[in-house]
């Protein structure tokens, strides 16, 4: 039967190695001398080493010879000679031999044999030479590169002469070096290694091996259990410990402290390291014996399952512990622990689990023993791989368990373990779990039965009133020891931790779901209500039912779980309404509950938390009894017509009214509930009874938008310090009252599409820390009264305002210096489609002003002046601008600062710029530093009716992927051309990481810059704009060197970008 080929993670991780030794060395200096010597010193001691006329073959190919000879080695001895580098077959020798050291951890060993190693490093005397004459010829950076990398490794040095040692004394010296690295038998990995070479990489880079020589470096492996920990530490543990004076790897360090306790563990420590016993009377006695015999000394040590701090501080306390140079790696599935290690930084690494090529590498090796596989058996791995989701133990497991078995026993085998997980599997991740304390164990067996994918605010949000104690800590340890991860701020856990938590569950009553804590099969669940078989041991109850099935009940059927604490229902239809509720119930969250009322002698004095949303709720009757809720969400439910008394209910925090459309009084209590944080009745249509006063002290958001038969908003009677956010916007308010300014707190206030507001009361200037007033489509709203003008201009000019929206509000020439005396500290303006021709000079003492937006307004001629620190402007459809207020937009004056972002109708690129191009692209070449610029594009209109108009900017350097718009995209319509001026860094980011991968250093790097889109919208479109000209200009800054950009191609490397991203080609036209 074929075989299946080993893969590279898998085959660079063998350890029965071809060689011990590879000698590197130039034949004609020291073949038949040195050399020579060494190899028959290393033969006579039994160590196999491969030098080049032992291991070829007569006329075959020597280089992959050599190669895979470098590969099949264990160690390489490097012999630097006079003449070693005027050999190019010698040097590329090296960097073969140098890159083992970095994917594979290999130890290099260089003598320096009648040659200065300061020769070496720095290419000097015949070396220097040598590369000189081979620099002519070909590019000798990389060996440069692999000379001094090799120079600074630690070796051997020997100048022959009269007053240097014996010839034969310094190479034995080499073979003792040698025979006491090989002496260290490598740790079994595992029979089929597989993804360990880019993790063990990633390790290698992580502990600066071959870097930071002077310093001690710890790395800390955690992961979940089964992904494979143990095994990518011993190979790392494999691959550098050569490069160690002394090495130990101390397994199982949680099992052999527990049966044995940590003396035990340091006294094998010392034996490993030292090579002698030293019996300790404590633990306390050892630490400073570690600490006195090992600062001196270079060792890598290996601290395998560590679960306590105190094993830490008791074998690898700090850094000082050890001598420079030293590498400590730690093993855990609990990543705090390597947080609490205070006495040391240790650096944290998670290993991830097998990719779905790796996972079915491994499957197939353990199932098939490395044999051709079926291919009807390709379903079957899939869903093992699934099933196992990247752990390797779980796929050992599997593959093991059903090598030789035939379909129908996979089949067969696998549906049993979709239904309860393995039991080896099982008390592998079992362990951990074991260790949480009581309540943490609680919160795991919530979430995974529960709660998985959830956003952790909703998580900690529900356990926090279901549970009655905040679960913040618990969830962060459960992340900390793998148990949980966190996901985009979503609970995310490995599906087979995830049911190892259910099993748990499951096993509290195996035949009768009704015994069990907590119930989310929808199977059980139906068991439960249908026949009646609750009990008081559950908990939590989640019912998410398929749309086909139906719960044939009497109603009653709660009245046995007298411990239920959460009860929520997602999606469930029932033959009758619920008749009864516990009174345990802190959470009750019921989409679509199908009763007008809750059943009447439901008392919950601890319930929390209130959801029904989209319910028949009617709610005729006072909330009595709910001293303890909190959270009220009554959204969408349309059969609510009035709100009614709540003062039975003084510690509401949260109260959600939005789209009940028919809901139209609120009793006045609402107004007095003095915990109450957020209040929200957004699209209640019909609402046009509110409190006419209201005292609302720890209000912190307040939102009655789309509210549009409300016509008074309620005079505030006191206060309110925390209120930052109100939403009026439309709504049929027709004044604000004066005892607006009590909101001393509040910082937004949303008045969009007010209609029937006419005036804005004058204390609205009074609140200390309004920052944002939108107002836009307030067609009727005017700033102040007339009478109110001139007497409280004083107040008024206070205004902390720095977000300011006036779009649509009909403001005319008349009124627009008075926005600019009422809001001085104003930052941002919106002032798009109003009627003004001309923003007034006094717009110049607005100091703070950097953005502003003129957007369609039509009428608008005369731009006079601008504020000081302008950076955004936005005219864009200003058709009537004059050509004297164009060019004062295109000053170099005001965008030789940078940071601008302008655009306006225009036609032309200023003639201060650098460079001028017809068409979508500008490019330039720079070297040493990427100059800051200014980028101007003109777009020319469309000759028939105006379309969506949107475009980005592709940023290549060298031919490399580009970088691109990070405003995604500019949306607008155009009604004719328009100029866009901008500084690149303004709309384009260039992340230092990235940016370092593509340009060339010391070296001319070519910039080409495009103003398109999409290549899939290109394609599409019907409705083009054109792109007329491009422009660049380089700032005059200090820092920028026109010596150092060209607009001309300064060398003959060019790049076909057309060729590579074909959706440049259409760069003329615009959507």
């Amino acid at each position: 039967m074929a075989q299946i080929a080993p893969s590279t993670s898998s085959s660079s991780f063998r350890y029965n190695y071809t060689y011990d030794v590879f000698l590197s060395f130039r034949g004609q200096d020291t073949r038949k001398g040195f050399t020579g010597s060494l190899y028959n010193a290393l033969h006579q001691r039994g160590i196999h080493t491969f030098i080049d006329d032992e291991g070829l073959k007569a006329g075959e190919e020597i280089t992959p010879s050599l190669l895979n000879a470098i590969d099949d080695s264990r160690i390489a001895i490097v012999v630097f000679s006079r003449d070693y580098a005027s050999s190019s077959f010698c040097l590329k020798e090296l960097v073969k031999i140098l890159d083992c050291v970095d994917s594979k951890g290999r130890l290099v060993l260089p003598v320096f044999y009648d040659v200065d190693p300061s020769d070496v490093r720095y290419q000097k005397g015949s070396y220097g030479v040598a590369l000189a004459k081979l620099e002519k010829r070909q590019n000798v950076e990389e060996w440069r590169k692999a000379l001094t990398k090799a120079a600074n490794l630690s070796g051997w040095h020997f100048k022959p002469g009269p007053d240097s040692e014996y010839e034969y004394v310094f190479i034995n010296k080499i073979v003792e070096e040698v025979s006491d690295k090989l002496k260290r038998g490598p740790l079994h990995i595992a029979d089929y290694p597989v993804g360990l070479q880019p993790r063990v990489q990633e390790l290698t880079k992580l502990l600066r091996i071959g870097v930071d020589n002077d310093k001690v470096k710890m790395v800390g492996i955690h992961g979940i259990g089964g992904i494979g920990i143990t095994t990518i530490a011993s190979a790392l543990y494999n691959s550098i410990a050569d490069r160690f004076e002394a090495s130990c790897f101390l397994s199982n360090v949680r099992e052999k402290s527990s049966k044995n306790g940590l003396v035990s563990l340091q006294e094998t420590l010392l034996l490993e390291l030292l090579g002698e016993e030293v019996k300790l009377g404590g633990v306390n006695q050892g630490i400073p014996i570690i600490k006195r015999r090992l600062s001196q000394k270079k060792v890598l040590l290996c601290l395998d399952d560590v679960d306590s701090l105190q094993q830490l501080q008791a074998l690898a306390g700090g850094s000082d512990w050890f001598g420079s140079g030293s590498r400590v790696i730690i093993t855990t599935r609990d990543k705090h622990l390597l947080l609490s290690h205070t006495d040391v930084k240790v650096k944290s690494y998670r290993v991830k689990e097998l990719n779905n090529g790796e996972a079915l590498e491994l499957l197939r090796w353990h199932a098939f023993k490395g044999e051709e596989v079926d291919p009807s058996y390709a379903d079957l791995l899939s869903r093992v791989i699934r099933y196992a989701n990247g752990l390797p133990f779980v796929l050992i497991v599997i593959g093991s368990n059903l090598s030789g078995k035939s379909l129908d026993e996979w089949n067969s085998a696998l549906e049993n373990y979709e239904k309860r997980p393995n039991r080896s599997v099982q008390e592998m991740l079992t362990v951990i779990y074991e260790g949480l304390e009581d309540i943490q164990k609680e919160i795991f067996l919530d979430i995974a039965c529960f709660f998985v994918g959830e956003k952790l605010e909703y998580v900690n949000n529900m356990l926090l009133h279901g549970r009655g104690f905040n679960p913040e800590y618990g969830i962060g340890v459960l992340i900390q020891k793998s148990l949980l991860m966190d996901k985009y701020g979503h609970a995310s856990m490995h599906d087979l931790i995830t049911e190892m938590g259910r099993e748990i569950v499951r096993k509290e009553s195996e035949v009768e779901p009704g015994n069990r804590s907590r119930l989310w099969f929808y199977e059980d669940i139906i068991h439960v209500l249908e026949e009646d078989m609750g009990s008081e041991k559950t908990e939590i109850m989640i019912i998410d039912l398929p749309e086909d099935e139906e719960v044939f009940w009497t109603g009653e059927e709660f009245k046995k779980m007298k411990n239920l604490k959460i009860l929520k229902v997602i999606n469930a239809r029932f033959s009758t309404t619920p008749k009864y509720l516990p009174n345990s119930l802190r959470v009750l969250d019921w989409e679509r509950y199908p009763s007008p009322c809750l059943p009447p002698d439901f008392r919950p004095r601890k319930l929390s938390m209130l959801n029904l949303p989209n319910s028949s709720l009617k709610l005729d009757n006072p909330l009595k009894n709910f001293k303890s809720l909190s959270h009220v969400n009554f959204e969408g439910c349309e059969s609510l017509v009035q709100l009614p008394d709540l003062s039975g209910v003084p510690n509401l925090t949260e109260l959600c009214l939005d789209d009940c459309i028919n809901l139209n009084k609120v009793h006045d209590s609402i107004g007095f509930l003095h915990k109450l944080r957020n209040l929200s009745a957004k699209g209640c249509t019909k609402l046009g009874l509110f409190p006419p006063s209201i005292n609302l002290t720890s209000l912190e958001t307040f939102s009655l938008w789309g509210c549009s038969s409300l016509t008074n908003f309620p005079e505030i009677l006191g206060k309110m310090e925390y209120l930052e956010d109100v939403d009026l916007g439309s709504t049929a308010i027709k004044a604000l009252p004066h005892s607006i300014q009590n909101l001393v707190g509040l910082r937004r206030l949303d008045l969009i599409s007010c209609n029937r507001l006419n005036q804005l009361p004058s204390s609205i200037f009074l609140l200390p820390k309004l920052e944002s007033l939108e107002a836009e489509s307030c067609k009727g709203c005017q700033i102040l009264t007339n009478y109110e003008r001139q007497e409280n201009m004083d107040i008024i000019v206070s205004s902390k305002v720095k977000d300011l929206h006036l779009r649509d509000c009909n403001v005319s020439d008349e009124f627009l210096p008075i926005y600019f005396t009422c809001f001085p500290n104003i930052e941002m303006l919106h002032l798009g489609s109003n009627d003004f021709t001309t923003l007034p000079s006094c717009i110049k003492d607005c100091h703070f002003l950097t953005s502003i937006y003129l957007d369609d307004c039509k009428l608008l001629q005369h731009i006079t002046s601008l504020p000081p620190n302008i950076k955004t402007l936005s005219a864009r459809n200003c058709i009537s601008l004059t050509s004297h207020s164009t060019s004062m937009l295109l000053s170099q004056e005001i965008h030789e600062v940078g940071g601008t972002h302008f655009m306006f109708p225009g036609t032309k690129i200023p003639d201060w710029f650098d460079q001028h191009k017809e068409g979508a692209s500008v490019s330039f070449w720079f070297r040493k530093k990427f100059p800051e610029i200014a980028l101007c594009f003109v777009f020319g209109g469309l000759d028939k009716e105006p379309r969506k108009f949107e475009v980005k900017f592709y940023v290549f350097i060298n031919g490399k992927p580009p970088f691109y718009s990070n405003e995604g995209g500019n949306t607008f319509r155009m009604l004719t051309d328009h100029v866009f001026l901008f500084d690149l860094q303004k709309v384009v980011e260039l992340p230092s990481y990235q940016f370092d991968q593509v340009v060339l250093e010391d070296e001319w790097n070519h910039v080409e810059i495009h103003c398109l889109d999409s290549p899939t919208v290109l394609e599409s479109s019907l409705d083009m704009a054109i792109v007329k000209w491009g422009g660049v200009h380089v700032f005059n800054k200090q820092g920028n060197h026109m010596d150092d950009v060209s607009f001309s191609n300064p060398q003959n490397r060019t790049y076909d970008l057309a060729a590579r991203y074909p959706w440049i080609k259409n760069q003329h036209a615009l959507t």
